[in-house]
């Protein structure tokens, strides 16, 4: 059965960037920042691409031209760029923007901020939807908390997989976080599982420059 996937790829950084700006360093998106021989974006698409998806789409926003200058890959078709318009917009409406590109009945919505998440897991969290008993009302999602089945999904978010048009419903009129929204998916009587990571350093997002230093350091 056919599976693409979405990167979210269109975020503002502020946090980096005020982070950068307090210790003196250059003003840098941080998904172009140098990650195992490439860059964070890079690691993430790799990794995504190296999984079982059919197709890959990365959802571009605010410092799209930065980010497609600093990418170490061209990917020759394997990725297609997409871009919000307007801009400045929350993470549900670029995730929108990217599903509504993709041609499979399921996805995999992954952050790019998200460069250690392996093949494996990746692997797991689609293996597990596909597999469910009834994965049109399944979530399968990279735990934070607890594995298996969940009884909450309080403090969830990416890397996650559900059927494409379903998520597409939820998130067709939203503009903000994620996690209300997977609430919501979760009280409509979804089942979610959670994927036990490889690595603790699979649970690790780059939010603010010390989380950059800290993967650095495991790598």
């Amino acid at each position: 059965m056919s599976f693409s996937a979405v990167i979210t790829a269109a975020g503002k950084n502020s946090r980096m960037q005020e982070d950068q700006k307090l210790n003196n360093l250059e003003i840098k998106n941080k998904l172009i920042l140098p990650f195992n021989n490439s860059t964070v974006l890079d690691n993430t698409i790799e990794n995504v691409l190296s999984s079982n998806v059919d197709e890959c789409i990365v959802v571009l926003g605010h410092y799209k031209d930065e980010i497609m200058e600093g990418l170490c890959n061209n990917y020759d078709g394997k990725v297609k760029f997409v871009e919000n318009n307007p801009v400045d917009v929350g993470l549900s409406t670029s995730l929108f923007n990217g599903l509504q590109n993709l041609s499979s009945k399921y996805a995999l919505c992954v952050t790019g901020d998200q460069p250690t998440v392996s093949k494996e897991t990746l692997n797991n969290i689609i293996n597990t939807l596909l597999n469910a008993d009834n994965p049109d009302k399944t979530v399968s999602i990279l735990r934070r908390r607890k594995t298996g089945l969940l009884d909450t999904a309080e403090g969830l978010g990416m890397p996650f997989a559900m059927n494409r048009k379903n998520l597409m419903n939820y998130i067709k009129y939203e503009d903000g976080n994620l996690n209300p929204i997977l609430r919501k998916i979760f009280k409509d009587g979804y089942q979610f599982w959670a994927i036990k990571e490889k690595n603790e350093s699979e649970l690790m997002n780059i939010n603010h420059y010390n989380d950059y230093k800290n993967l650095l350091n495991i790598h």
